[in-house]
């Protein structure tokens, strides 16, 4: 079996996969590989297929899927899976992390302490205590957030037209009544048909002034512009990022320039802790594959 490992994963994973055959780095052997390992980079789609003629299996290391095309890969007899219970608590850790930081305005404290200023009067803080979570998708990530966002005091509501029961969020009937409910909204979709621009000026319109907005899910499922406009506006208090169109983003991408936004470089995923993980997962497949 030839392995290309596309993308960056664990340092340790080639060694780890080696008893499972040839184990490469290098995208010239990609018309070799029985194998692909990716992560967001690499686009598994119609042109790195067609150089791809031995390739059985991809595997995406990671919850998303939006840059595997599956269609084509079923088309071509390409089993192509995903790590789903890696990253969840790295990722969940990310949305908390925003969360926290944006009502405690510890990322504005900071800044302005590097640049000489005190500003204890000027800096007003809100709490999570008491405050109402909406979780946009209940899955595994979404789930250890709410577990987190409990321990916080939060209530915790969720939609996600796929469950009929959660374990912890109280699931509503829309994404309108969401809207309505929540003070932060954290985001955890994968970008489908569906979901793409689904947080659109229509649906601000039904939040509440001032709702935070977290979004670690997927970048594309934000209407830039409607969103922009609200954060100018003030209907949104701020917007949490470490999603983009694309990684990186276009210069031109207005998130990067409006007020009030926080931001990371898609670190989610990507805890020394989560990258051991999926190299967990990844050789519990490739196990699998190999049986």
């Amino acid at each position: 079996m030839k392995i290309l490992i596309a993308d960056a994963f664990d340092a340790k994973l080639p060694e780890r996969l080696a008893a499972f055959g040839e184990v490469s780095s290098d995208m010239a052997t990609l018309g070799e590989a029985n194998v692909i390992l990716v992560r967001s980079k690499t686009k598994v789609n119609a042109e790195l297929v067609a150089q791809a003629p031995n390739l059985k299996l991809v595997i995406r290391g990671g919850v998303g899927m939006d840059n595997v095309d599956k269609k084509l890969c079923a088309e071509k007899g390409i089993k192509a899976v995903n790590t789903p219970k890696a990253s969840s608590v790295a990722v969940a850790e990310m949305a908390m992390a925003f969360m926290v930081a944006i009502p405690a305005r510890l990322i504005e404290a900071h800044t302005s302490m590097k640049d000489g200023k005190f500003l204890k009067n000027e800096l007003k803080r809100t709490e999570l205590f008491k405050k109402t979570l909406g979780l946009i998708g209940a899955g595994a990530i979404a789930t250890e957030v709410a577990k987190r966002a409990q321990a916080f005091g939060m209530k915790v509501i969720a939609f996600d037209p796929f469950l009929k029961e959660h374990s912890i969020a109280t699931l509503v009937g829309s994404l309108e009544e969401l809207a309505a409910q929540a003070d932060v909204i954290s985001m955890h979709t994968p970008l489908t048909d569906d979901t793409k621009g689904m947080i659109n000026a229509a649906l601000i319109g039904k939040m509440k002034d001032g709702v935070i907005i977290v979004n670690t899910g997927r970048g594309k499922c934000v209407v830039e512009a409607d969103l922009v406009a609200a954060l100018e506006s003030g209907k949104v208090r701020a917007y949490g990022t470490d999603v983009w169109p694309s990684d990186p983003p276009p210069a031109d991408c207005p998130i990067l320039t409006a007020p009030n936004v926080f931001m990371a470089p898609h670190l989610g995923a990507s805890s020394k802790e989560n990258l051991g993980r999926i190299g967990d997962e990844v050789v519990a497949i490739l196990t699998e594959f190999k049986a």
